[in-house]
């Protein structure tokens, strides 16, 4: 059964650096790692993903990275200059469409537990 592990999560301040990842089971059969967040009271919005050309959402674009590393069979977030806005669980699953808003919504901890990162002011 194919799994999706979130680790990495932590506390920084504003302007800090935080690298989260997903593990990939083997059996892991989708075309790419999409990573997604939800913030307290708000919808889970995919921020990044690798199922073609990356693809990361404008808020994230510059300041986050989408590394896949295939020794450690891991898709890592490379999180830098980090707002309190981030805050969030962040969580990774099946990468898709960027305009398929309404399966984005549903992919917040279908798969795995997720990691919260927060970044205080």
């Amino acid at each position: 059964e194919a799994q999706l592990v979130e680790s990495g999560g932590g506390s920084v301040q504003a302007g800090g650096s935080l690298t989260i990842s997903c593990k990939v089971s083997s059996g892991f059969n989708f075309p790419g790692i999409g990573w997604y967040r939800q913030a307290p009271g708000g919808e889970c919005e995919m921020v990044a993903a690798n199922s073609g050309n990356p693809y990361y959402i404008p808020s994230v674009a510059g300041r986050f990275t989408i590394i896949h590393d295939t020794a450690r069979s891991a898709v890592d977030l490379q999180m830098n200059m980090l707002k309190p806005e981030d805050t969030a669980v962040y969580y990774c699953a099946p990468g898709y469409h960027p305009q398929a808003k309404d399966t984005h919504r549903i992919m917040c901890g279908l798969w795995g537990q997720g990691t919260q990162v927060t970044v205080s002011s």
